[in-house]
């Protein structure tokens, strides 16, 4: 009985995120439908997150278990003839039984778009938060990313919803970085990587971050909204289109 890591990349746009919904299409609800076919009957995988609905991946994991013998490369070909175009498999690798995407899973990097600038282009557009104006002044956003490093109880950044024991987390890298486009535009990224993650934290980070880089509050604000434990006293919700999960870390046992 075959235990097989799947490694995916989707543009979330149109989809109700990983998790699947009553309504909607979801990535997992694609993917379980694709590997059914494959194995003859129903299949359940297990994400290693639940990216929200309109939110991208590069290196979204899935763990599964299939009841006969086939190889890796054979089950990536066969799933993504099902798959629709927006959702890949992009890597299939067999693994040990006691892998499960979501519980062996070390650490996890996102990245946050932001189009900073008069004009985004069209394509681009769903993939990038617009913030036209004003210049956002990325050295201070920088500042207060770093902020961020180590472990902190993000209450503050928490959306509703969410179902977790604890807020407290731990980040290891909070990074902002800046790229120079054309026609006065710039491509402002920031990239984040922690051993998890609470519901809408990243794009909470987010919006707090924007809101330094317009002067509306200082890098050294972030000390207090942390403090608050009170998603009020952060920043607005980025929108999801800008947001990617990057990839997923295992140990090296489950590799």
């Amino acid at each position: 009985m075959p235990h097989l890591k799947l490694t995916l990349a989707y543009d979330g746009t149109g989809l109700v995120g990983w998790q699947r919904q009553a309504s909607g299409t979801s990535v997992q609800g694609l993917l379980e439908e694709a590997l059914a076919h494959l194995e003859g009957g129903p299949v359940v995988v297990s994400g290693a997150g639940r990216t929200d609905a309109g939110v991208h991946a590069l290196g979204q994991v899935a763990s599964v278990s299939l009841s006969r013998p086939i190889a890796p490369l054979a089950v990536l070909r066969a799933v993504n003839v099902r798959l629709p175009p927006a959702v890949r498999v992009v890597d299939v690798q067999e693994v040990g039984p006691d892998f499960h995407a979501r519980f062996r899973a070390t650490a996890k990097r996102y990245r946050y778009r932001i189009w900073n600038g008069p004009v985004v282009s069209p394509f681009e557009r769903a993939y990038v938060w617009h913030v036209p104006w004003p210049v956002l002044d990325v050295e201070a956003m920088r500042a207060g990313a770093a902020r961020l490093v180590g472990t902190h109880d993000f209450a503050a950044f928490q959306g509703a919803g969410g179902d977790v024991e604890t807020s407290v987390r731990t980040l290891w890298s909070s990074a902002v970085e800046v790229r120079e486009l054309d026609a006065g535009s710039r491509l402002i990224t920031y990239e984040v990587r922690g051993e998890g993650f609470l519901r809408h934290m990243v794009r909470a980070i987010t919006g707090t971050l924007v809101e330094v880089g317009r002067g509306r509050r200082t890098p050294a604000s972030l000390d207090e909204v942390l403090a608050s434990r009170q998603r009020g006293a952060a920043g607005r919700t980025a929108p999801p289109g800008g947001l990617f999960l990057v990839a997923v870390e295992y140990g090296a046992g489950d590799l």
